[in-house]
C-alpha cells in the first residue's frame, strides 16, 4: 500500500503533507479495527479526515465516489484512496475458504456448504437457462481478458488461453470451471482525488491529464443470494442509470469500459445490466470485436480480475487505475487510441453492492 501510495503522490505532484484525507479499503489478511489510521501512521501522514470502508468488490469505486464528495464539499483538498492485500502469500487456503464463506446467509446458505464460487455458479446456471447461451460463450470472456493481460507487465496470469483451455479446466462449481474464476493475488492500488489543478508535467515528463469524475451512482438491492427477487436487475442497472443521469450523457459517449469480472458470468451479466449489451448478447458482441482494444468500447485492457489478478479491494481498484491510464494516455503497450469518456462498474458480494462511475478527460 505504501509503494502504491508513493507512486500516486509522485504522479499527482503532491507532497505527503498535502494529503488531508485518506480512504482505505479493508483487507481480510489484515483485519485491523482502524486500518486507515494504521496506514496513516506507517505512511507518516496526518490527515484531517480518514476512515476505512467495506463494500466488498465495490469498495474501491465507493471510496472514489466518497472522495469526490469530500472534495466537492470542501472538507478535503487532496484525498488519497488506497487499498492493498497479500491474499496469495498472506493467508492459508483454509482461511481463504472461510473468508469467502462469510458472504453467505448463516441460516439459509452456509449450512449447505456454499461459498462465493457456488453462488456465482447458481447465477450462471440461471443466466444460461434464461439467455440460451452456453458455457463456451462465457469462456470467450476469459480468453479476451487473458489476451489483454498478456500486454501488462504486472498481470498475474499472462499465458494465452483458448476457449478449449477454459472448457477443459478443472470444474469448480458447475457450470464454472477454473479459468472462469479469477485468481487470488497480491497487490495494491492508490489514487488521488484532488481539487488542485495538476502541474503541467509529471516527474517523467509526460503531460498531466485532468480526469474528472463526471457521474456516480450506487445501488444495493440485496445482500444474500436467497434474497434476490429479480434476476434481470441485481442493482447494476440502477447504479448505472444514476451515474448517467448525473453525468448528463448517454452510453454512446462512452469509449472505454471497465467492468468488474470476478467470474466470466459476472462480466456477462454486468455488461448487459449496465446497458452496454442487450440481454443475452454480450458474448456475441465480444466475438464481433466491440470490446476489443481496437474496438469502439475497449474493455478491461489490463486483463481484469480474471487475469490481471484479484487482490481484494485493490483488485477492483485496478480497473480504476487502468481507466485513468487509458484516459491519460499512460497505458504503454496497452494504450488504445485516444479516449475521452469511460464507464466503470464494480460490484461487491454476490452482485450485491453496485457502484458506477463515469470519467471524462478534460482537455
Amino acid at each position: 500500500m505504501a509503494q502504491a501510495a508513493t507512486q500516486a503522490l509522485a504522479e499527482a505532484g503532491l507532497a505527503r503533507g498535502q494529503i488531508d484525507g485518506v480512504l482505505c479499503g479493508y483487507a481480510t489478511t489484515l483485519p485491523h479495527l482502524m486500518l486507515a489510521t494504521l496506514f496513516c501512521e506507517r505512511f507518516a501522514i496526518e490527515p484531517a479526515y480518514a476512515h476505512a470502508m467495506q463494500m466488498g468488490g465495490a469498495t474501491g469505486a465507493g471510496m472514489l465516489m466518497l472522495a469526490r464528495e469530500l472534495v466537492r464539499a470542501g472538507r478535503c483538498r487532496n484525498v488519497l484512496v488506497v487499498a492493498g492485500e497479500n491474499r496469495l502469500s498472506g493467508q492459508q487456503r483454509d482461511n481463504a475458504i472461510a473468508t469467502l464463506a462469510q458472504v453467505g446467509d448463516p441460516d439459509f446458505e452456509l449450512p449447505n456448504g456454499t461459498m462465493i464460487p457456488a453462488y456465482y455458479a447458481l447465477l450462471a446456471s440461471r443466466y444460461l437457462y434464461e439467455s440460451g447461451l452456453n458455457e463456451a460463450d462465457l469462456a470467450g470472456f476469459a480468453v479476451a481478458m487473458r489476451e489483454n493481460a498478456s500486454r501488462h507487465p504486472q498481470a498475474h496470469l499472462r499465458t494465452p488461453i483458448t476457449v478449449g483451455d477454459v472448457m477443459a479446466s478443472k470444474p469448480i462449481a458447475s457450470p464454472l470451471k477454473l479459468l472462469d474464476c479469477c485468481p487470488i493475488s497480491d497487490g495494491a492500488v492508490a489514487m488521488v482525488v484532488s481539487a488542485e489543478v495538476p502541474a503541467e508535467a509529471s516527474p517523467d515528463g509526460f503531460p498531466r491529464a485532468r480526469i474528472r469524475i463526471l457521474g456516480a451512482g450506487q445501488a444495493h438491492r440485496h445482500q444474500h443470494l436467497t434474497a434476490v427477487s429479480d434476476t434481470r436487475n441485481f442493482g447494476a442497472h440502477d447504479a448505472a442509470e444514476r451515474a448517467f443521469a448525473e453525468a448528463g450523457i448517454g452510453r454512446d459517449a462512452i469509449d472505454y469500459l471497465a467492468i468488474y469480472d470476478s467470474f466470466t458470468i459476472t462480466l456477462a451479466i454486468l455488461l448487459e445490466e449496465t446497458g452496454f449489451a442487450p440481454f443475452g448478447e454480450s458474448a456475441q458482441m465480444l466475438r464481433d470485436g466491440r470490446y476489443a482494444p481496437d474496438g469502439p468500447q475497449p474493455l478491461n485492457t489490463h486483463g481484469g480480475l480474471l487475469s490481471f489478478g484479484h487482490s481484494g479491494v485493490a483488485g477492483g481498484m485496478s480497473h480504476l487505475a487502468e481507466t485513468w491510464r487509458q484516459l491519460a494516455g499512460r497505458a504503454g503497450d496497452r494504450q488504445v487510441s485516444p479516449r475521452g469518456c469511460a464507464f466503470v462498474h464494480a460490484d461487491g458480494g454476490v452482485l450485491s453492492s453496485h457502484v458506477s462511475l463515469i470519467f471524462s478527460r478534460e482537455d
